[in-house]
C-alpha cells in the first residue's frame, strides 16, 4: 500500500520544520504546497513542490489537487498549517475587514482543503487530515477575538468532517498549539522562555503519529499548551 502526503503552506516556520521532520519517513510522494517557495532545494525525488494562490477561492483549491493522482492502493494524508493571526483589538474596535480576513484564512481555506480532499479519498483507500487549530479556539483570549472565534469555527468544522467521513475511511484531527516556537514568534515576544514553546519539529512528529494510526484516531483536538525540557538524568519517562 502506498503512502503519499500533502502539506500546505510548505514554505512557511512550521511548514519547513515539519516537512524535515516527514522526509525522514516512509511516505513515497510528498507534495509541499505553498504560495511560493525558497530557490534553493535539495529535496529527494519524491518530492514535488506545487504552487498555489488563494485557497479561499474554490476554483484555487481544486486546481491545487489536479496533480495528486488516485488509486485504491494508495492511503492519502494531508497536513494544513493554512491560517492567519490579527490580535490586539476588542470585538467593538475591530473592523469587518479584519474578520472577514481571519474566516477566509483560518476557516475557509480549510474548509475548501477538506471539500476537496474528501473527494480524493473515495477514489483511494482511505486517508486522514490533520488541521493547525489553536488554543484560543478552545479557551478565550481577550484582544484575539476574530482569530479565536475562526478557529473555534475550524475545530467545529473538524470535529463535522470526523463523523461524516467515517464511511469513506477518512480520519480528521487538528492541533491546538498555544504558542509555536518560530522565528517570528520570538521576534515578537523577546523576553518570553522559549523553552516553553511547542517545536515544529514536535508537531510534525506528533502528526505524523496521527496518521501512522490514523484508523481509529478521528475527531480530536490536541491541545498543545506548554513543554518542558527533558534534561539528563530524566529517564522515567
Amino acid at each position: 500500500m502506498k503512502k503519499e502526503l500533502l502539506i500546505f503552506g510548505a514554505n512557511g516556520a512550521l511548514g519547513r520544520g515539519l516537512t524535515q521532520v516527514m522526509l525522514k519517513k516512509d511516505y513515497d510522494k510528498i507534495y509541499l504546497f505553498s504560495s511560493k517557495f525558497d530557490e534553493t532545494t535539495n529535496e529527494p525525488s519524491n518530492v514535488e513542490r506545487i504552487i498555489i494562490q488563494d485557497l479561499s477561492k474554490e476554483e484555487n483549491a481544486v486546481d491545487a489537487f489536479k496533480k495528486v493522482y488516485t488509486d485504491k492502493n494508495k492511503i492519502l494524508f494531508l497536513y494544513s498549517t493554512i491560517g492567519g493571526f490579527a490580535g490586539g483589538k476588542t470585538i467593538w474596535e475591530s473592523e469587518v475587514d479584519e474578520w472577514d480576513k481571519m474566516f477566509d484564512m483560518n476557516l475557509k481555506t480549510n474548509y475548501l482543503l477538506a471539500k476537496h480532499f474528501a473527494k480524493l479519498i473515495q477514489q483511494s483507500f482511505g486517508g486522514s487530515i490533520c488541521f493547525t487549530a489553536a488554543y484560543t479556539g478552545i479557551q478565550e483570549e481577550a484582544g484575539k477575538g476574530s482569530y479565536g472565534i475562526s478557529k473555534s469555527a475550524l475545530i467545529h468544522l473538524v470535529k463535522t468532517l470526523a463523523l461524516e467521513s467515517k464511511k469513506i475511511n477518512l480520519s480528521v484531527n487538528a492541533i491546538a498549539p498555544y504558542i509555536i516556537d518560530t522565528p517570528a514568534n520570538r521576534r515578537w515576544m523577546k523576553k518570553e522562555d522559549y523553552s516553553e514553546w511547542i517545536k515544529p519539529s514536535e508537531i510534525g512528529e506528533l502528526v505524523y503519529s496521527l496518521f501512522s494510526n490514523f484508523h481509529f484516531i478521528s475527531g480530536n483536538i490536541i491541545k498543545l499548551k506548554y513543554r518542558f525540557e527533558l534534561r539528563e538524568g530524566m529517564t522515567n519517562y
